[in-house]
């Protein structure tokens, strides 16, 4: 079984010394998963358990972890090779949306030139008339006819830059995408950026449960939970089951019948907790129809526009009677019509159904932030029941900090070593309990 990477990324974080509480809350881990990852990373990379006088144990790491993981694992060295070919594949996929964009508009101005020079040879239209007709120079010109931005430029991460850097200077958004880049982001965004609400979402609980020392209320988590039910399911708090599954907590019941919770995975630690900032709800990022800059999202959007035109075009040229021209350079000019008309209808129709997506997604978000929102509200505004609900939890509430001087056993060291040390540490310990027992019989 391999290290979790959420786990290695945790105890980084922990600086390499951390209890399963901690490890928990820092991830937002399920307690089970924590523990059991922990003595899989623990043997994996040579890490080594203290145990406290208390029984609580705390797990210590080197700094190097994850070169001595990388040594001993070849799985593992693969599956980091593999993520960065994947990740150089998927921005070369990137980037052929738009190479194929500009080359099928640099083949239909092509085959426009072959139609329109095939068409004056058919009416007896002599040289002179057809270099006249091309600038001058036949078809070795027909590169003038391109009249959209300098082709080179556009594959250089800066041509925003050099192209319009005065507009972009005006641009409070300021894209770092290269032009290829924002072609992608035009046709298929910039991905969820919600990715990790399932990770925030559960470190923002723990770290909710964290501040308050283990013990908090239904009311103090629901605004960063969905789906908390109605009715019944509301009024007896069932949606905080997920919560004590993941980080094994305890309801407590009030005499008056309230119900808290006490989480005592999360009241140890390694070192002292401070009190954390935290977002008064869990709120959702809505989606951006792209990242890229205005002028690029225009200019992606014209190119689109440009490449149907000429699709269209060369599509009622095709068609027509063309003599003087080999059947594989008419198969060539039907194909390059085809493809040019197929690829501008779905390159113009995908953003343009896209953005009714994003509208109607970010009007879901917009609705659960507003719900969460009510919750953090509620919350702040608490009447007497709910006051006298929050101070009978605080009863519950307390923290354990292992210290080193805590330590009775490591894994560091020879048990029997640890043991000749302690021994005198524990004959003074049963000495002192033999004299208070002697004292209290006299």
């Amino acid at each position: 079984m391999n290290p979790d990477a959420t786990i290695i990324k945790a105890v980084e974080r922990l600086d390499y010394r951390a209890t399963v509480g901690d490890v928990a809350a820092q991830a937002g881990i399920d307690i089970n998963l924590a523990q059991q990852g922990l003595l899989v990373l623990a043997s994996a990379a040579s890490g080594h358990l203290q145990v406290a006088e208390s029984g609580e144990v705390v797990y210590v790491f080197p700094k190097n972890i994850r070169s001595i993981l990388l040594n001993k694992s070849l799985r593992l060295r693969l599956k980091q090779g593999l993520a960065t070919f994947w990740q150089a594949l998927f921005y070369f996929i990137r980037l052929s949306f738009g190479i194929v964009l500009i080359l099928l508009i640099v083949l239909a101005i092509v085959a426009i030139g072959i139609l329109i020079v095939a068409i004056s040879s058919s009416r007896g239209s002599n040289n002179d008339d057809r270099d006249n007709s091309f600038g001058g120079g036949g078809f070795f010109y027909l590169p003038r006819l391109w009249f959209g931005p300098d082709l080179y430029w556009m594959f250089s991460p800066n041509y925003q830059t050099r192209q319009h850097g005065r507009q972009r200077a005006r641009d409070v958004e300021g894209s770092q995408m290269n032009f290829l880049e924002a072609i992608f982001s035009f046709l298929f965004g910039d991905g969820n950026p919600n990715t990790d609400l399932e990770e925030r979402r559960w470190q923002t609980v723990a770290m909710v449960i964290r501040n308050h020392r283990g013990a908090v209320t239904a009311e103090q988590i629901s605004p960063y939970l969905d789906k908390i039910g109605q009715g019944f399911d509301q009024e007896y708090e069932a949606y905080m089951l997920p919560v004590l599954t993941r980080f094994a907590g305890q309801p407590e019941v009030s005499p008056e019948g309230d119900i808290v919770y006490r989480f005592p995975e999360l009241q140890t630690s390694v070192a002292q907790t401070h009190t954390k900032s935290v977002a008064a709800y869990l709120k959702e990022t809505p989606w951006r129809f792209s990242q890229a800059s205005s002028g690029q999202v225009l200019l992606s959007a014209g190119l689109g526009a440009v490449l149907f035109v000429l699709s269209l075009v060369l599509n009622s040229m095709a068609w027509g009677q063309i003599a003087g021209l080999s059947t594989s350079i008419v198969a060539f000019i039907h194909i390059i019509a085809w493809l040019s008309l197929a690829y501008s209808v779905a390159y113009l129709a995908i953003p343009l159904l896209r953005y009714f997506w994003v509208q109607w997604r970010n009007r879901r978000i917009e609705a659960r932030n507003e719900t969460r929102q009510a919750r953090a509200i509620a919350l702040n505004e608490a009447d007497a029941a709910l006051q006298k609900k929050l101070a009978y939890a605080q009863q519950f509430a307390s923290e354990t900090i292992v210290q080193d001087k805590d330590i009775v056993y490591t894994t560091e060291r020879d048990l029997t070593e640890q043991e000749l040390e302690r021994s005198a540490q524990i004959d003074q310990e049963w000495q002192q309990r033999l004299n208070q027992t002697q004292n209290r019989e006299h």
